[in-house]
């Protein structure tokens, strides 16, 4: 077959892969000179911990199964299986971290409950005040702003593999055909439409009741750090946006322990991952209502910096990056990704949410699958 691939963030470069993988031909067209979207502009985290039980579970997991895969084959990827500690610092903390050791699928993500001396045995970084921790073993991390780069280059040694940036295709003609805005017309099997946030354009046109929505977050880098960070860290409001930790307890929580007010007007957890340079990486806000704002505000990061010296027990390196991102995700959320046919062998494939990177793998995969590829 002849694959036709619109977008190269990491989840269409994830359907480019799997469709090479599998023989055929591939063509790979996107606007910008190569990927600059949420793709590039998140953690990098594989991040099985916090998923909803059932096919999103399932989903991450074999997603985490082929990022390892991928990693042994394609080293610039950047791939670490180094678990993550979601730090807890009183008993109404631990009470949902203890909570979530109880779920029947516990055992499948690597949940362990730590005390403050065992969690600072595993992560000798965090010298700060804590009590403990809930670890995962099963998260993982790649690096986001080569991992798609770094796969390109893989995929254009099959000879099956062709890149055309700078291209926005503008139209879906006759036959699984699409027109780029340079007036030229490519052919093939099967289109895949992998447009990320870019929900606009062709892809209203298409679908135009589409249930997605964008979602901005801010986020920062830092200077090296100076040692390892060896697991990748979240803070106990992590507890509170993702649906494995829901619990009695988490409701315990909410009622007895609210957010601080900068954490709650911006929906915000802390997620930490140390970058491949020793830098760090730290986020993140959620912002939900459209239209965006252009600029960046300073309280969500002051707030991070407070949550993250509290826990390192020193003062964080100088921060060298700032920047917003947007996504798209299911406006049902319980739903890993919108997969829709939009014309007879065109699909639109979009809405993974803040799973893209963990899911990504997997989501192409089942697409590949459902297509007969």
């Amino acid at each position: 077959m002849r694959v036709i691939v619109v977008g190269a963030g990491v989840l269409g470069t994830l359907h480019a892969w799997h469709a090479v993988e599998r023989g055929h031909e591939v063509l790979h067209i996107e606007r910008e000179a190569e990927a600059r979207g949420a793709s590039v502009r998140n953690f990098g985290q594989i991040w099985v911990s916090g998923r909803a039980g059932g096919e999103e579970l399932a989903t991450a997991l074999r997603a985490r199964e082929l990022w390892e895969g991928i990693g042994a084959r394609v080293p610039a990827v950047g791939f670490r299986a180094i678990g993550s500690l979601t730090v807890v610092t009183n008993d109404a903390e631990r009470a949902v971290a203890e909570a979530a050791t109880r779920r029947p699928d516990a055992a499948a993500r690597g949940y362990r409950l730590l005390g403050a001396e065992q969690t600072r045995a595993l992560n000798p970084a965090l010298r700060g005040a804590f009590t403990g921790a809930l670890w995962c073993e099963r998260d993982a991390a790649v690096e986001p702003r080569v991992a798609q780069r770094a796969l390109k280059d893989e995929l254009l040694k099959s000879g099956r593999y062709t890149y055309l940036g700078g291209r926005e295709v503008r139209e879906v003609v006759g036959e699984r055909g699409v027109r780029d805005d340079h007036g030229e017309v490519h052919h093939g099997d099967a289109v895949v439409l992998c447009t990320g946030a870019w929900l606009g354009g062709l892809v209203r046109e298409l679908v135009p009741d589409l249930p997605v929505r964008r979602v901005r977050l801010q986020m920062m880098q830092t200077d090296p750090l100076g040692e390892p960070l060896t697991t990748s860290v979240a803070d106990a409001d992590s507890f509170r946006y993702y649906p494995a930790y829901r619990s009695d307890a988490l409701d315990a929580l909410n009622a007895g322990q609210a957010q601080t007010p900068t954490a709650a007007e911006h929906k915000m957890q802390l997620l930490m991952v140390q970058r491949a340079d020793g830098g760090l990486t730290i986020g993140d806000t959620h912002e939900y209502q459209a239209p965006f704002a252009f600029d960046t505000v300073e309280e969500p990061y002051e707030h991070l910096t407070g949550v993250v010296e509290s826990l390192l027990g020193r003062p964080l390196p100088r921060i060298r990056h700032r920047w917003a991102g947007v996504y798209a995700q299911c406006t049902d959320t319980s739903r890993v990704v919108h997969r829709q046919q939009a014309r007879d062998g065109v699909w639109l494939v979009t809405g993974p949410g803040g799973r893209g990177m963990t899911c990504a793998p997997a989501i192409a995969e089942t697409t590949a699958n459902e297509l007969g590829w």
